[in-house]
């Protein structure tokens, strides 16, 4: 066996099962086999074979964020490759295998810049594989903006679309829109016939806009309970459509400050595990360690988990790492397995990753090792040790 590598003697979170004492042997940058301790033992691997005893410690799918905008004084909003590649690197030690670069909107020349440059870190990832962009707008309310700027927000623009999409080289995986935009229909036409993911959130949709959203294909939605019209006794509005329809898969931000902890119980109870997902909605300064700190080019300070923006303490966007996701997840009643499912093999589904978020023989050899504290101790991606 060539570029071979066993990791043994952990807890195996497939994406679909937990399986105590096992073994996940890798060939060629593919998962080949799955092994219990028994088959393990009797099998007589090769000594090029590379052997990794993980101590106990949990085998996971590498994470996928898909909504990220910067790590470690890195971002999307610096429009520069370098910067985008930097951030595969960082994340990569933080457990994460795939990301899906997210954009704040902006003027349309700088965005189109943006997206020329990120596109073409595309291919040349040290770490975290670069699986596409995520447009966090420009069709967004100007009603529910959080840390938006007004100036940057655009009504449907077709023609706008068209020149995104080309500027990406085809490479828009996900994009978060509001329903409720006149000429919605078209642009859901448009992404659907491109095979966009469409997303509802800063949104300030009522319920029956939401309905129509989803009967247009807008199935997924951003950071819940945040940024969208709130849940009301005579109006579900956006929060409730979320909840009520079983159809509709969303992002969670679990840094115990976005939501507050006690809702995740409630979305345990309405929302089927398969449609949610973890997501960091990490800015530039997060992990970096000394400032002064900017994201989307405003200055701001870390607080309680967040970042604020100094003008005026709007919050500007997490510092969650995907891992202590995970961590916050199992604390507030998710089991283990669920959590990482919610990291892993969840967006891999919902963004049609298919050879990717499974410890199954086949798919990608992306894989996340981390211990009973929740510290990273291995990392690969495409059957490469990153570390």
């Amino acid at each position: 066996m060539n570029n071979s590598v066993c990791f043994y003697n952990g807890t195996v979170l497939t994406g679909f099962a937990a399986m105590e004492n096992c073994a996940v042997l890798v060939e060629d940058g593919l998962i080949s086999d799955v092994l219990s301790r028994k088959r393990f033992d009797q099998l007589q691997l090769d000594s090029s074979v590379k052997l990794i005893d993980v101590g106990e410690a949990v085998i996971a799918p590498g994470f996928i964020d898909t909504h990220i905008h910067g790590m470690g004084g890195y971002g999307t909003e610096d429009a520069d490759t370098d910067s985008i590649l930097q951030m595969s690197i960082l994340l990569a030690r933080f457990g994460v295998t795939a990301f899906n670069p997210t954009l704040y909107p902006d003027e349309p020349q700088r965005m189109l810049h943006a997206v020329r440059q990120i596109t073409a870190a595309i291919g040349k990832e040290e770490g975290a594989r670069i699986m596409g962009l995520h447009l966090e707008g420009p069709f967004i309310s100007p009603y529910r903006l959080g840390v938006q700027k007004p100036e940057t927000v655009s009504p449907v623009n077709i023609d706008l679309m068209e020149k995104l999409w080309e500027a990406s080289s085809g490479h828009i995986v996900n994009m978060t829109v509001a329903p409720e935009l006149k000429h919605m229909r078209e642009l859901a036409l448009y992404c659907i016939k491109e095979g966009i993911i469409l997303q509802a959130g800063h949104t300030n949709a009522e319920y029956d806009n939401m309905t129509e959203g989803m009967q247009k294909g807008i199935l997924h939605s951003t950071h819940l309970f945040n940024a969208m019209r709130r849940l009301d006794h005579r109006n579900p509005n956006a929060v409730g459509a979320i909840l009520i329809h079983t159809e509709m898969s969303c992002e969670i931000i679990a840094d115990g400050f976005h939501v507050h902890p006690d809702l995740f119980k409630l979305l345990l109870r309405n929302k089927p595990i398969d449609r949610i997902v973890l997501v960091t909605d990490a800015v530039k300064p997060t992990e970096q360690k000394e400032g002064p700190f900017f994201a989307n080019n405003e200055e701001v300070y870390f607080d309680k988990g967040v970042f604020c923006r100094k003008s005026d303490n709007v919050i500007a966007g997490s510092g969650l790492t995907m891992i202590r996701g995970i961590k916050n997840l199992t604390a507030e009643g998710f089991s283990l397995s669920d959590a990482v499912k919610t990291a892993s093999l969840n967006p891999a589904q919902i963004m049609r990753y298919t050879n990717q978020g499974a410890i199954i023989p086949g798919r990608y050899a992306d894989i996340t090792v981390f211990d009973n504290e929740f510290k990273i101790r291995h990392v690969m991606i495409g059957g490469k040790l990153i570390m």
